[in-house]
This record gives structure tokens, C-alpha cells and sequence, in this order.
């Protein structure tokens, strides 16, 4: 027998489980491409569309440098290409307004709606309530019955209330609306949040001399903080997109991104170009926020799943 000869071979039945296993692994791992392609696409087209001259857009052309040679007219018609950066431009002024309005009205609503949030989850996790014929559970899924009503059944409504409150057209008008609007999100979400955490610790905190509000500002706060991150993130996608109210309830002052995005359409009709760079330019630092922060968005979206 030479050194070369091979002593141990792998069965019929080891190869076809090998090969079943690349196989499995292929598939999968193709579909996640596939499926990632298809997610990013948007963002894609979105960011080359503003590099596009109208011919390129109206062509279909989808490829930089090979369909199309990139300019820079969707980011000049918005005074942010390197040519009018540093010049004077009302629409980049305009832009900026628009960005700081739905930067305080996005993050103040969400940063609400989490304190307040938290604290009825909170207290619909750690302690039993009833409400008429309503215990714990259905008042956890009364908030979350709130998604289901079409927000075009509640225009009307605060059309009215806002107008004899004068706050149509006002940052805290919408941040009102905008926090009611997330709070069922938020309670759902910290409410499993805080279930996942054991009730020893508070009993073993209220032991040592702590009260419930001691107990949930040192102990339960610090480990929850994953699922409030998670929760602040969501609520923050939600009001920075929000278009309706936006548009219905604001005129000129507080006016927000997605408002100014829709009005990108003229006599000539609709200045793609210019839509796609105000878009991206929008949606930047939803993505910043994302990179930075996605190991406690994944913490706090994971923490109630297991118990």
C-alpha cells in the first residue's frame, strides 16, 4: 500500500448530504441576494435619478457611465451641487427650513411618545388594571386597534380642533398628533420589552429600600434601553415619512420634507431629477441613524421574543 493510497472514503450517503447542504445553502443565500437587490432598488434608482439630465430619466437609462454621463441637475435645482453650494439659493434655504421642521417635530414627538409609552407599558406589564369589562390585555389591544382607523377619517376632526386652538400650521400641532400617532407602537413594543424582564430584580430592589419609581428609573430602565432605542428609531421613520397631516394641517411655517418632496411638479410636469435628490437628501439621515444605532435596534426588536 503506498502513502498516497486513501484509507478513509466518504460514504454515498455523506456526499448526497454534502451536496443537499451546498445545495440548501445556495438557495438561501440567493434568495437573501435577491431579496436585498429588490429592497435597495428604490434607494438605487433614487440616487442615480438625481445625477440624470431629463433625456436620461424619460430614456429609462439605469446605469452610470454606461447608459448615461452623471450632472449634477437634480442637486443645482436645489442650490447643493458643488457649483452653488457656497453660492447664495432660496431653494436650498427653503430646504434647510423644511429639514430643521421635520428634524424637531420627528425627533420631539418621538422622544415623547416613548417616555410616555414607557411608562404605560410599564405599568400594563407590572401591574393589573380594569376598566369596565377591559382588563390588561384588551387595553393593550385597544391601543393598538388605533392603527387600523384610515388617518383620512380624522382629518376633519382636527381640522376643526386645530383651527379654534390656533395650532394649524405649528410645530407643536404636529408634534401632538405625531406623538398619538406612535403611541400605540411604542406601548406594544416596550410592553413586551418590559415582560421579558425578570420581576425579581424590582422585588429584590424594593428589598433594599428602592420605590417602584427608583426601582424602574436604576434597574429596569438601563436593561429596556435596547427596546426604547428600537422603539425611537420606529417612531422616528414614521413621523420623518408622515405626508397627510403634513400637508393637510401645515400651509407655511411648519411645513416638512415629504411635503416639499411632493411639491416637485410643475407645468412641465414632474422635475424627477430634482424629487430624487430632494428624496435622497431626505432619507440620509434615516439611514445615518440606522447604521449607527442597528445593534440596539436588533437588541430591542429581539428582547421580547425569548422569555
Amino acid at each position: 500500500m503506498t502513502a498516497s493510497t486513501q484509507i478513509f472514503r466518504d460514504s454515498e450517503a455523506d456526499r448526497r448530504h454534502r451536496a443537499k447542504w451546498w445545495t440548501s445553502r445556495i438557495a438561501i443565500y440567493g434568495v437573501l441576494i435577491l431579496w436585498t437587490i429588490i429592497c435597495l432598488f428604490p434607494i438605487y434608482w433614487t440616487i442615480t435619478t438625481s445625477f440624470k439630465m431629463a433625456p436620461n430619466v424619460m430614456k429609462g437609462n439605469m446605469v452610470p457611465f454606461v447608459d448615461y454621463t452623471p450632472a449634477w441637475l437634480g442637486w443645482r435645482s436645489l442650490g447643493l451641487s458643488p457649483d452653488t453650494i457656497w453660492n447664495e439659493s432660496t431653494v436650498r434655504a427653503e430646504f434647510m427650513k423644511r429639514f430643521m421642521n421635520s428634524a424637531v417635530i420627528s425627533v420631539s414627538s418621538s422622544a415623547l411618545a416613548v417616555a410616555l409609552g414607557s411608562l404605560a407599558a410599564y405599568g400594563l406589564s407590572r401591574f393589573s388594571y380594569r376598566f369596565g369589562w377591559m382588563k390588561n390585555s384588551d387595553i393593550s389591544f385597544f391601543f393598538l386597534s388605533q392603527l387600523i382607523l384610515p388617518p383620512v377619517v380624522l382629518a376633519l376632526p382636527f381640522l376643526v380642533l386645530y383651527k379654534e386652538l390656533a395650532l394649524l400650521d405649528t410645530r407643536v400641532g404636529l408634534i401632538l398628533l405625531y406623538t398619538l400617532s406612535v403611541l400605540p407602537i411604542v406601548i406594544w413594543i416596550m410592553r413586551d420589552q418590559f415582560g421579558s424582564i425578570p420581576t425579581e430584580l424590582e422585588e429584590a430592589a424594593l428589598v433594599d429600600g428602592l420605590s417602584i419609581w427608583g426601582a424602574f428609573a436604576t434597574i429596569i430602565l438601563p436593561i429596556a434601553l435596547p427596546g426604547m432605542v428600537a422603539a425611537f428609531i420606529l417612531s422616528l421613520v414614521l413621523t420623518w415619512n408622515e405626508y397627510f397631516f403634513a400637508a393637510l394641517l401645515t400651509s407655511t411655517y411648519a411645513n416638512t420634507l415629504p411635503v416639499m418632496v411632493a411639491s416637485q411638479t410643475g407645468s412641465q410636469g414632474i422635475s424627477w431629477w430634482s424629487m430624487a435628490a430632494l428624496s435622497f437628501a431626505a432619507i440620509l439621515p434615516l439611514i445615518v441613524i440606522g447604521v449607527v444605532l442597528e445593534k440596539y435596534i436588533i437588541k430591542g426588536m429581539a428582547a421580547g421574543a425569548v422569555k
